[in-house]
């Protein structure tokens, strides 16, 4: 009789726990908030048959507005509005189906404090964004190296194309490093889950969007990353991939619907050719293959003519920002996206949040192609676009390469930087685009100037005193050197940022007298320019270039600052009586990293060969 009494009661706890708790394989977004600005967020329901259930929700506030049953049944949508005078709270999703009752737990969070000024700040002139990998920076945490059940065991730092071991704990670890440096923002390569079988280092092969990847720590250390940031006056940049995903993601291996992602009777891979998307002569096949191919066998195209797809991706860009204080949004292969689609999802981001930024990708070939995908002056064009700023590849690519690389010339040389930022009048608001020498896809700076180190100190001046926000590459600053192509010696660890490392970079007794040189060059234009109102927001004012020196000034009403870059392999003399458009009623210009100064009443200076000047005019 006890046993049987014993046996019943189990029965009752079975059934009381089956009834109060059902279990599916996930929720998307795993929670949301009360108080945002759109009251309706449509829920992911992912789990075995689920969508023969049927939904009810109680919770005061909150009203199921649709069931959304879609072509598998291992999927369903709800779709929610959260009235304003809801409260933060478990809310219950009642189930009740062929497998009995139960509920699903989402929780309905408090906002976090100081939208606008502790966080979603947006990025910009007045920043200095620093660029790591995090998987190649620091291994603060030797325990996640490897995580069990993860499809890529791989860990082997002689090897570019396996994971080395560097997290989100190595990153705090020299914050003290990147602000001394003069930092005020960094941008890391995508931390999201990258569950794939291989080459899971970079990032941009996501298989989990509400999941940062465990090698790097998972969601609480990269929420105290913001957090450390955040305390010291810093922000954070994230790295959005809307346009495809990883392979091995749940929704590619079980697809919510055939149209998921874009399809094709057989593989198409993207051509990579932006032409198409502005070309008043383009063939349709041409655009749809470009912007709907897929961008690597291993990374599915996403369809984002979807509404669900589109949903999906805009809540969860917004479930960033407001779960892990993200600062502004860095969007991976803009071109690649649909563009329509885009222009809602920064909207919808842009209206949450008003001082957010975005920039995004454009490793496009033209001044026209770029501007086409960012807001421009272009007014006879059927597209649009809300997109803020880029990554400026043209004053890159056709810019700062060139002159520093080519021998001065009518169109050549450094006459080519100074044409590209003549052709500034195309964007709405050029100062709001990213500039930079390198990243994580290309050609070292230094090794794209020949190993040249005065040329690279020539290269990040020019990037600390131009229009824009500047961004360097990790180990720029060290001397870190290394071509993408075959080789790939772009993404090595920054050394010091593992305890076995024989040489501590992070260091000064660490670093070479030439590491130390470029080191403390770029430290200290970086916190002038921190300090510089001019070098921030002031105007640019740019003078033809002369026999091989390109002279420019940045100005406001408080500070003018008078840079000239001597690309020569020679000393040159110039007549500084030909820039007294800017100069008159200053009396000598203090060199900001020497302390030597040159007066106006002389007006022959001569510039050393590969050199620039940063040059703060007084009066």
């Amino acid at each position: 009789m006890r046993k049987l009494i014993l046996l019943f009661f189990s029965y009752l706890v079975f059934v009381w726990a089956n009834a109060n708790e059902y279990k599916v394989d996930g929720i998307y977004p795993s929670n949301w908030w009360v108080g945002m600005k759109n009251p309706k967020v449509q829920l992911m329901v992912h789990g075995s048959n689920i969508s023969e259930n049927t939904f009810t929700i109680n919770y005061p506030g909150v009203k199921l507005v649709k069931v959304n049953k879609v072509e598998n049944p291992n999927y369903v949508f709800l779709d929610l509005t959260i009235a304003p005078l809801a409260k933060p709270g478990q809310l219950k999703i009642h189930i009740n189906g062929f497998n009995g009752d139960g509920d699903i737990s989402f929780e309905l969070k408090q906002r976090r404090k100081g939208k606008g000024t502790l966080y979603a700040q947006g990025v910009t002139s007045n920043d200095f964004i620093y660029l790591l990998m995090p998987d190649r920076f620091s291994n603060g945490d030797y325990s996640n190296d490897k995580v069990p059940g993860m499809k890529d065991q791989s860990l082997n730092r002689d090897s570019l194309y396996h994971r080395h071991g560097g997290d989100l704990k190595g990153v705090i670890n020299h914050l003290d490093y990147l602000q001394d440096l003069g930092v005020t923002t960094l941008w890391m390569t995508p931390v999201l889950e990258n569950d794939m079988p291989n080459r899971t280092e970079h990032g941009y092969a996501i298989t989990n969007h509400y999941k940062v990847d465990p090698r790097l720590g998972g969601n609480d250390v990269y929420k105290r990353l913001s957090d450390e940031l955040h305390k010291r006056g810093m922000k954070l940049i994230q790295d959005a991939v809307y346009n495809h995903t990883g392979l091995q993601h749940f929704f590619v291996q079980d697809l919510p619907m055939k149209d998921w992602l874009n399809q094709w009777p057989k593989y198409t891979n993207t051509t990579y050719k932006d032409q198409p998307l502005m070309d008043s002569y383009a063939s349709i096949k041409d655009r749809e293959v470009m912007s709907n191919g897929w961008f690597t066998p291993q990374m599915p195209d996403l369809n984002q003519n979807n509404p669900y797809v589109a949903n999906f991706l805009i809540q969860h860009a917004i479930w960033s920002v407001e779960e892990f204080g993200v600062d502004g949004w860095r969007i991976d292969t803009y071109i690649y996206n649909d563009l329509p689609f885009m222009n809602r999802c920064n909207k919808a981001l842009m209206d949450e949040y008003p001082k957010i930024t975005l920039f995004g990708e454009t490793w496009v070939h033209g001044m026209l192609d770029q501007a086409f995908f960012t807001q421009n002056n272009m007014g006879n064009i059927p597209f649009k676009s809300n997109l803020p700023g880029v990554t400026d590849f043209q004053t890159n690519l056709y810019g700062i390469n060139p002159a520093l690389t080519q021998n001065f010339g009518w169109t050549e040389g450094v006459n080519k930087l100074y044409q590209t930022l003549a052709n500034d009048f195309i964007y709405v608001d050029p100062m709001k685009n990213v500039t930079f020498l390198d990243n994580h896809d290309m050609t070292r700076f230094l090794s794209q100037v020949g190993e040249d180190i005065d040329k690279l100190k020539m290269g990040i001046g020019w990037l600390f005193t131009t229009r824009g926000i500047p961004q360097l590459y990790y180990g720029t600053e060290i001397l870190m050197k290394g071509v993408s192509n075959p080789d790939g010696w772009v993404r090595l660890d920054f050394q010091g940022g593992w305890k076995e490392d024989a040489q501590n970079k992070f260091t000064k007794e660490g670093r070479t007298e030439q590491e130390n040189e470029v080191f403390n060059w770029t430290k200290t234009l970086a916190n002038f320019r921190k300090r510089s109102s001019a070098l921030k927001t002031g105007k640019l004012m740019q003078y033809v270039p002369e026999d091989w020196v390109y002279t420019y000034f940045r100005y406001d009403n408080n500070q003018t600052v008078m840079v000239i870059m001597n690309t020569a392999t020679e000393e040159k003399t110039i007549d500084v009586s030909r820039f007294s458009e800017q100069t008159n009623g200053f009396r000598k210009a203090v060199n900001v990293v020497t302390s030597s100064s040159n007066e106006f009443s002389n007006i022959k200076w001569i510039i050393p060969a590969k050199t620039l000047w940063v040059l703060n005019l007084e009066k």
